[in-house]
């Protein structure tokens, strides 16, 4: 192994070796404590360490790093305690996801550090989004992410750099080539012959260093780092290394050739650095020999402490309190009381430009949405006033644009990304129900993120383009779910929507755009998440409703002759409005609940249900539902009509009146 230190001096190279042994020394102790049954997994770094340890050091301090499952040397060199790194491993309270996930599924913004899900992709496009917030800001500073070489094959790979490369983003793509991705060799993952030929493809820098060697990893990562903070871009590294352990502990090494272990064996990143700081004569036998006494004690005095400390005793409340970021919603009353007409289009775009002007560091995202406007002009006109730093047009990358947003919201901004149609978001569903929803429950790492949701149908626009998927979204807990029906609530919502950390889902029923309009105010205000409206006030049913179906129900309403109705918007689907819809059935006695989603597995089923078991000593008929057929939708317009319940919903509320 050829080493290098250039001009770094004898404290730099013994800086790194205590870095380099003491991510080995602690997987020496993991190790038997597996086999002791007390921890439950591992997935060792063995062979890896020089990777981890030497980037990390050449990153400085306040730089996000987004490590991967053999990346325990990014954590011990930014000088996690190992208390609290040992609690994770045991999945003690004290550890930094309380319990609630393991190893290093964790982050934390203290040393700053993000933490990875099991995805492994997602992880490379909020690095961008982490960049993106500093290079908004004009920090001149470096973005470290890592990568496996099985990850690549992810197209969370091939977004993250096409819109790093897009957007000159200072980002530092760690690619670990260990030769497999888990079993599957490389020849079964990929055609090429090295990472260094993606870059250009790309229009990014790529370069191949040799991952067992501390010295080099130091030195390409400390050179590439200088060269972004002062212009921004992308590079792209790829590590050669090997994995001298299994994927994890259980899955073995059988499926690996055994002369693969004896030529790697050769190259240990430890044994091959010790011996050439020996020979320099940079440090001595025992100055060695020091080091890892030390580090040592250190492990097992954390270790000792570790296992005194108190198990998680499972407290429901805390557990459902924990699952949002903390947030107490302040009413905000318009400052003026002068109105304005305005559609519900104008009312979200009117929304959108205000919440710009109270919020310097909040970012719009999405396709098409700066000079063109967005595909139904809710942007339009933006990118004049806040500019294209603030009104950004995204190649068509859902997952990645989702993420950078993501990362942004890691860095301190707030961010808005558009769908261009609902529909399009199962290209990017990753990040939203495994990363946004789960992150502050996890490691206690908001997502301040509003996604945009042009949804619904009416429109004759097929299959693609007229889907209601909210219920895929009520199902997620730490996600919000908001669907206003009018421009009151729509702009209202919205603002509550951008002010809240947590993440938003925030639907906006296409054919309401033009369609409805009415007097709202001029000026900032803000509408409870959370709570429903009662648009009318009644005696003989309750109907309950949202989006467009509110529309129809209210025309049904009109038209009921000497009977009444309360007629509830929910306006938010997650969480919903139990209180309300619980006092209006015991009430009336009488409940449906209308959605213009397909029916089976809909929100109107779970709130039936709901009805069903906390109302039923007060209901004079069963609890009736309503929804869209259970096919796609169609294109035609008679298709779409028999598809849609306008009708159904009708017949259905004059069967529950006379029962």
């Amino acid at each position: 192994m050829n080493f290098n230190r250039k001009l770094y001096s004898d404290d730099l190279l013994k800086s790194l070796y205590s870095g380099l042994l003491k991510p080995r020394l602690i997987e020496e102790k993991m190790l038997i404590l597996l086999r002791q049954n007390e921890i439950s997994k591992w997935f060792s770094g063995i062979g890896q360490e020089a990777i981890a340890v030497g980037a990390a050091m050449a990153m400085e301090k306040d730089e996000y790093i987004l490590p991967l499952h053999r990346n325990l040397g990014i954590f011990t060199s930014r000088e996690v305690p190992l208390f609290r790194l040992f609690s994770q491993f045991q999945g003690k309270l004290s550890g930094f996801t309380k319990g609630r996930d393991r190893s290093f599924h964790f982050g934390s913004k203290e040393h700053h550090i993000v933490g990875m899900i099991s995805h492994l992709g997602p992880q490379l496009a909020v690095a961008d989004g982490i960049a993106l917030a500093d290079l908004l800001e004009n920090k001149n500073k470096a973005t470290l992410v890592f990568s496996g070489d099985g990850g690549t094959s992810e197209g969370d790979f091939h977004e993250a750099l096409n819109v790093a490369a897009v957007w000159n983003l200072p980002v530092i793509f760690m690619i670990e080539n260990n030769g497999y991705g888990l079993s599957t060799p490389n020849n079964e993952q990929f055609r090429f012959k090295s990472f260094t030929d993606k870059g250009p493809a790309y229009g990014i820098d790529a370069l191949q260093i040799d991952g067992n060697n501390i010295l080099e990893v130091y030195d390409a990562v400390k050179t590439a780092a200088a060269s972004i903070r002062q212009k921004p871009r992308p590079i792209l590294v790829e590590a050669l290394t090997f994995r001298m352990r299994g994927h994890e502990e259980a899955s073995g090494t059988k499926y690996v050739p055994q002369e693969l272990f004896e030529k790697w064996s050769q190259k240990d990143p430890v044994d091959n650095y010790e011996k050439y700081l020996l020979d320099q004569k940079v440090i001595t036998y025992s100055e060695l020999q020091e080091i890892r006494k030390d580090i040592k004690k250190e492990i097992d005095e954390a270790w000792t402490q570790v296992a005194k400390a108190p198990t998680v005793i499972a407290d429901t409340s805390f557990e459902l309190g924990d699952v949002y970021a903390p947030f107490n919603q302040i009413m905000i009353k318009a400052s003026s009381e002068k109105k304005v007409k305005r559609r519900y289009v104008d009312a979200i775009s009117d929304s959108i430009r205000e919440s710009m002007e109270k919020y310097p560091k909040l970012v719009l995202m999405g396709q098409d949405v700066a000079e063109y406007g967005g595909v139904f002009k809710v942007t339009e006109g933006l990118v004049e006033k806040f500019g294209k730093k603030r009104i950004i047009n995204t190649p068509l990358c859902e997952s990645a644009v989702l993420g950078a947003a993501l990362g942004l919201s890691i860095n301190n901004y707030k961010a808005i990304v558009e769908m261009q149609f609902a529909d399009f978001v199962t290209s990017g569903f990753n990040q939203i129900v495994n990363n946004f929803a789960k992150i502050h429950y996890r490691w206690g790492q908001n997502a301040d993120v509003v996604v945009r949701m042009p949804t619904g149908a009416g429109t004759a626009a097929g299959p693609f383009h007229s889907q209601s998927n909210e219920a895929w979204f009520v199902h997620t807990p730490g996600l919000k779910v908001v669907f206003p029906s009018s421009p009151y609530d729509a702009k209202g919502l919205l603002n509550a929507s951008i002010e809240d950390p947590n993440p938003v889902l925030f639907f906006e029923h296409k054919f309401l755009y033009r369609s409805v309009s009415e007097e709202i105010p001029d000026s900032y205000y803000t509408e409870p998440i959370g709570k429903a409206r009662m648009v009318t006030e009644g005696t003989d049913i309750s109907i309950i409703t949202y989006g467009l179906p509110v529309i129809w129900a209210k025309e049904i309403v009109a038209n009921l002759g000497n009977y009444s109705a309360d007629l509830i918007d929910l306006r938010t689907l997650l969480p919903w409005d139990k209180e309300t819809v619980e006092n209006s059935v015991k009430k009336t006695g009488r409940a449906i609940v209308i959605t213009e989603d397909t029916l089976t597995g809909s929100i109107a089923s779970e709130i039936a249900a709901y009805i069903g078991e906390k109302c039923f000593q007060y209901l004079d008929a069963p609890v009736a539902r309503v929804g869209s057929l259970d096919t796609p939708v169609p294109f035609s317009p008679a298709l779409e009509e028999n598809f849609l319940p306008k009708k159904r919903m009708k017949e259905k509320i004059q069967e529950l009146l006379l029962y």
